[in-house]
């Protein structure tokens, strides 16, 4: 029986039972493919080039082994059921092997992006009370080690501290205790980006990660016979979740340490990726450099480009089907529940476009009005989530309780509404919408129609604090290179000649090389810019 049926997602597997039967299923089937050095751009005048020796893969039979190996040596340190593990690694092979030995002894993990510093770093582990924390060692000049070590002594009860980033220690795993068999305990906590205050930890279990999985893996329809790529930090709640895909799907995928254009083009050449992306930042890099070459196929086995957590202008969507000669599918999620909704290749165009996709069977969405009553299609709300997909709450309890309705859905603070066809329109965020002058503005319609510019390569639209109006709307440029400065006197008029009505027009410009962005999916720090230019 082929993993990933709904008699397999019966009874509340663990990730270690889909790896196992992965494993079983297909030993030999490639897992996971790394090339540690990336190499450089290959001459483009020169057939595709071989596997490069620094490049590595594993099946999936070897994955089960040395995870198994691995959990048998975390065991001799102390590690148990319940175990609190933090771990600060990046997008490898070790990595995705050290996971699955803390899933087989049924550890509590809790995964924080490896540019994470001291602030980000301390608070996840005195909030957890973490027993270990693993770190890559010295990795891209910073010695992650050494912070590792400082922290541990600042803390009443300090956690095991050892390294995890290559050659990580095996042992027998003979004496291993059977490996937990229930899906539906809390075994992983992630964090919510943090904007003026700490993040929040949400708490998944296996089920929920595997339940978003599965949905991933039935929207984009990937075949053993596809090569999927992560080029996003493993440690994102999208790295379960992606791992997932690959288990039901028994198709390797391209693991990226560091993405970078035009370096990381190599290996997804060399290796035939068919399904690439992340969110909208990748988006963007893969036309641009397109656009470097346009007489010819930047990757010519890509199929498929899909991502989500961040919005997606309508023009970028054209411009990458006519460009890059592959289909694009965007979606929507969040870390307390990465598969919300998910488009689909074959989707009418338009829709593809417009909207964030349909939900999956068993996500339910309500849109709620400002007196949390359900409003019809076609109407802007809340947009309030329910189902096994959804996480279980946060670490602080009162936060939990803030974020469900009585109904138990999470109130999102995205704001949208439903299509006619069930597909989901996305126009905003709460805490992102500018009131001026008592009006209430959408700071994504303005960005989206900035878009459309051809003076501006990406755009952020704020609120910022006025004296007369509450909030002025502040429009955030960054331009294409060798652009003529934009002024307020084009952009007011590009946004006229749209229709949007006059009081949402930005009454200030800011010109910037580069918005600020976070390390996970590349969201744009608008808090960050509030500050800047308050």
């Amino acid at each position: 029986m082929e993993p990933g049926t709904p008699e397999e997602l019966a009874g509340s597997p663990t990730l270690w039972e889909l790896l196992d039967r992965r494993a079983t299923l297909t030993p030999g089937a490639t897992a996971l493919i790394q090339a540690d050095e990336p190499a450089r751009l290959p001459d483009r005048r020169m057939p595709p080039q071989p596997v490069s020796a620094t490049d590595r893969r594993l099946t999936f039979g070897e994955l089960r082994t040395r995870a198994e190996r691995v959990a048998a040596w975390l065991h001799t340190l102390g590690v148990r059921a319940g175990s609190r593990v933090v771990w600060q690694l990046p997008t490898r092979i070790e990595t995705v092997v050290l996971t699955f030995a803390l899933a087989r002894l049924g550890a509590v993990q809790i995964p924080v992006i490896p540019s994470g510093r001291d602030r980000e770093v301390g608070h996840a582990l005195r909030a957890t009370g973490a027993e270990f924390f693993a770190v890559p060692g010295v990795w891209r000049g910073f010695d992650h080690g050494l912070m590792a070590h400082r922290l541990a002594l600042s803390l009443p009860v300090p956690p095991l501290v050892f390294t995890a980033y290559e050659d990580i220690p095996e042992a027998d795993p003979a004496p291993l205790p059977p490996p937990p068999s229930d899906g539906t305990a809390v075994r992983w906590v992630h964090w919510t980006s943090g904007t003026t205050s700490d993040p929040k930890g949400v708490l998944h279990t296996d089920r929920s990660l595997i339940v978003s999985g599965a949905c991933l893996a039935d929207a984009l329809g990937l075949t053993p016979d596809d090569v999927g790529s992560m080029a996003f930090p493993y440690a994102h709640v999208a790295g379960p979740d992606y791992t997932v895909m690959v288990l039901l799907r028994g198709c390797p995928a391209l693991l990226v340490e560091h993405f970078a254009l035009p370096d990381s083009l190599g290996a997804y050449r060399r290796h035939g990726v068919t399904v690439a992306g992340g969110s909208t930042a990748f988006y963007s890099m893969f036309l641009a450099a397109q656009r470097e070459e346009p007489d010819r196929r930047l990757l010519p086995t890509l199929r498929l480009l899909a991502g989500g957590g961040a919005p997606r202008p309508p023009g970028l969507y054209h411009d990458v089907v006519r460009e890059l000669g592959c289909e694009l599918v965007h979606g929507y999620g969040m870390t307390e529940a990465p598969m919300i909704t998910m488009g689909r290749p074959g989707d009418p165009a338009d829709r593809l476009a417009t909207t964030e996709g349909r939900p999956p069977a068993g996500m339910e969405i309500r849109v709620v009005g400002s007196e949390g009553d359900t409003v019809p299609a076609g109407t802007d709300g809340e947009i309030r989530l329910r189902g096994e997909a959804v996480c279980q709450g946060y670490l602080d309890p009162s936060a939990t309780a803030e974020a469900f309705d009585a109904e138990g859905c999470l109130r999102t603070g995205d704001l949208g509404h439903l299509t006619e066809d069930g597909y989901l329109v996305l126009t905003g965020r709460i805490k992102d919408v500018i009131i001026r002058k008592g009006e209430n503005i959408s700071a994504q319609e303005v960005e989206q129609l900035l878009h459309s510019h051809p003076g501006v390569d990406d755009v952020a639209v704020i609120g910022l604090p006025d004296a007369e109006r509450g909030e002025r709307v502040c429009a955030v440029v960054q331009q294409p290179a060798g652009a003529p400065p934009l002024t307020l006197v084009e952009v007011a008029a590009h946004l006229e000649a749209a229709g949007l009505a006059r009081h949402k027009i930005p009454e200030q410009l800011e010109l910037v090389g580069s918005l600020p962005r976070n390390d996970t999916l590349r969201k744009v720090l608008k808090h960050k810019l509030r500050e800047r230019f308050a």
